[in-house]
């Protein structure tokens, strides 16, 4: 089962904030970076948006971090 669209915005919105936190950058700081404002930044790591692709390379390069997106097959029930 997959999770959902909303399950998967919390979880993006999480690892944001812990790379953000782990940097030491404030929703400010980081929202100057990447060409956002800092309530941008709160609801997305709220979970309350789903980034767009080319905002997730801005962030990726204001997190100082590098943007992987794969496809997995689903594991084959044995």
């Amino acid at each position: 089962m997959q999770p959902s669209e909303p399950a998967l915005a919390r979880e993006l919105g999480r690892l944001v904030q812990d790379r953000r936190t782990m940097l030491g950058l404030s929703q400010a700081e980081l929202a100057e970076r990447c060409g956002m404002t800092q309530p941008q930044i709160s609801r997305m790591e709220g979970g309350g948006t789903v980034p767009t692709i080319p905002l997730l390379r801005r962030l990726a390069a204001a997190l100082d971090a590098e943007l992987t997106i794969t496809f997995s097959p689903h594991s084959e029930a044995v």
